[in-house]
């Protein structure tokens, strides 16, 4: 009989703004803290250091892993960097949209599709992507029963595209590959809005 895992998912949501061929829009971005009582990963770094630390508590932050570049997902992951003393992990297919928020800084560690990252006793495995982000990635969790989507899947269907270094046919066909094989019950965490399922998103999508 196998132990239940005592990682669990910490969540807050934090307002700021998003900025991308010239417009700027009004956005709430969920902030997402996987670990233990003593570490854990932190998933975005958008608007607010203070927000992510309230949810970050006391523990250890292992990495600070963003689902992709655009600035509402990683406006303040260098200066959380500093905070925290843990390093950035960004896809490097996304380095064009991380230098547009990010001249002077780099994110430390490249993610690789298929790569796991350990946890507490939970892993986390890395899924590329593409579509709403070249660099775009998944990070799925089988012990908790749960994949953290970024902008990739929302409670509704894809994520946006339509606006620079993103492509329609590209993001449909990473959710049909990557994510749509997992199970059916798979908790979705989005990077905005509410959770869904990935039964729940097949079917919709279809």
């Amino acid at each position: 009989m196998t132990a239940a895992s005592t990682a669990r998912v910490d969540h807050a949501v934090t307002s700021g703004t998003f900025s991308l061929d010239g417009e700027t829009f009004e956005v709430d971005n969920n902030v997402w803290v996987v670990g233990d009582d003593t570490e854990c990963i932190v998933i975005d770094a958008p608007h607010s250091v203070d927000d992510i630390l309230a949810v970050v508590g006391e523990r250890r932050v292992k990495a600070i892993v963003c689902t992709h570049a655009h600035d509402d997902h990683v406006r303040v992951a260098p200066e959380l960097r500093e905070k925290v003393v843990a390093p950035i992990l960004l896809h490097p297919d996304d380095k064009p949209l991380w230098e547009l928020t990010h001249t002077q800084y780099l994110w430390d560690v490249d993610l690789a599709d298929g790569q796991t990252l350990e946890v507490g006793d939970t892993t986390l495995q890395v899924l590329h992507t593409p579509g709403h982000a070249p660099g775009a990635v998944c990070l799925y969790s089988p012990e908790l029963g749960c994949v953290f989507t970024g902008d990739t899947l929302f409670h509704g269907g894809p994520g946006a595209t339509g606006r620079s270094y993103s492509d329609r046919p590209t993001l449909e066909a990473s959710i049909r590959a990557r994510l749509f094989d997992l199970p059916g019950d798979t908790v979705v965490h989005t990077g905005h809005g509410e959770d869904t399922t990935i039964a729940a998103e097949r079917e919709l999508l279809g």
